[in-house]
């Protein structure tokens, strides 16, 4: 799947315009590729543009799902509830254009908490 494909199902998904989902998404994809742990240093994702494509690598920062739409909507420009809504967007349909091996193989190198678990979005952090 093409980048514009892409955007064009995150949009389907979110409700939010395609030029906004556009900026939301690679917001979305470069914070991910920021948390990543290990693993390649290019786009984990293969969804990241081009341009983008060096944001993963380095040093991954660990913080909570409330740090993250916070990075999201600063990086976009946009107000937590809508990062939560295009990052529920993105998620999904990354679920969807992927294997389950290599959806599994991507959250394996999101960072975990001590009892090994991803810590999920809760009422407190989701808009």
């Amino acid at each position: 799947m093409r980048f514009p494909l892409f955007v064009d199902a995150v949009s389907r998904r979110s409700g939010l315009p395609v030029e906004l989902s556009a900026v939301v998404a690679r917001a979305v994809l470069r914070t991910m590729a920021e948390r990543m742990t290990g693993g390649p240093t290019t786009d984990p994702t293969g969804y990241l543009p081009d341009e983008l494509s060096d944001a993963a690598g380095g040093a991954a920062y660990t913080a909570g799902p409330g740090d993250f739409l916070r990075r999201v909507g600063e990086r976009a420009g946009v107000d937590e509830q809508t990062a939560g809504l295009g990052a529920a967007a993105v998620f999904a349909t990354l679920r969807e254009a992927v294997t389950v091996d290599e959806f599994r193989a991507l959250v394996a190198g999101l960072p975990t908490a001590e009892d090994g678990t991803i810590a999920p979005i809760t009422d407190e952090t989701w808009p």
